[in-house]
């Protein structure tokens, strides 16, 4: 029986706390966090250091196992999954952006982008197919060839998109995908999430300490002290506007920002 939940449904993340320690030293990373995410959102976490953003895409990816409450994607209840039944499910429901790429330096960018859907046991005429449309989509037909390590980051980045997007997951996971890039490949980035969330109605959850990423988001979730501070939505506004908005309430926050670029 398959894992993969239906593309309809929302993501819910109900009275979750992550706390870590011993009995006489607990740290509480995540304390009672609540929210949701609907199919086709672009949803932002910001906050300082220590605030609990990346435990919180841990235990929403399933690499982290919650301390208490639950998370549901659909009517599937992650935090009631075993270990076999959870690797089925992040293989067939999430898609990883990471900070660092995590390409395979012996395969080309196209064989990168076809190994995810050789493990999941896709015909010939299907993989060749979805990754000449993937490549298109996010302008990277002309290094499909290349390995990795002849690119640039940028490139590298949207073959990681490319990679994460191609199986159709329920939801792609960035965590701080722009930190290794400069301020020109973080804009073709954020300008390819923008278009996978608008195009090809991809949900995404990115976590940023960077206001200028966040902009690009259609709402944003604040974190202070493993807790919801704050929420931002951007609605009719101008990505300036909104940027405006999203450092003032880092301000308050104690959020740091590389919104210097």
């Amino acid at each position: 029986m398959s894992n993969r939940t239906d593309e309809k449904q929302t993501i819910r993340v109900c009275d979750v706390e992550k706390y870590y320690g011993t009995k006489n030293n607990i740290t509480k990373a995540v304390n009672r966090v609540s929210f949701t995410v609907e199919k086709g959102e672009f949803v932002g976490i910001m906050g300082a250091s220590g605030s609990g953003k990346t435990t919180l895409l841990n235990m929403m990816s399933t690499i982290d196992r919650v301390t208490a409450g639950h998370i549901y994607y659909g009517d599937t209840d992650i935090t009631e999954l075993n270990e076999d039944a959870l690797s089925d499910f992040r293989k067939e429901n999430l898609g990883f952006v990471f900070q660092d790429f995590n390409l395979l330096d012996t395969l080309t960018v196209e064989e990168n982008i076809i190994l995810a859907m050789t493990l999941h046991g896709k015909k010939k005429q299907e993989i060749d197919q979805k990754t000449a449309e993937i490549c298109k989509i996010l302008g990277i037909e002309e290094i499909r060839n290349k390995f990795p390590n002849q690119v640039s980051g940028g490139q590298k980045q949207r073959c990681a998109c490319a990679r994460a997007l191609v199986n159709e997951p329920k939801l792609i996971l960035a965590d701080e995908p722009t930190g290794a890039l400069d301020s020109k490949s973080a804009q073709m980035l954020l300008g390819t999430f923008k278009k996978m969330n608008e195009e090809m109605n991809a949900t995404i959850l990115m976590v940023t300490h960077d206001a200028f990423s966040a902009s690009y988001c259609k709402r944003i979730l604040f974190l202070k002290d493993g807790e919801i501070f704050n929420e931002l939505i951007r609605g009719g506004k101008s990505r300036r506007e909104f940027l405006n908005e999203i450092l003032d309430v880092l301000a308050l926050t104690g959020g740091d920002s590389d919104y210097a670029k």
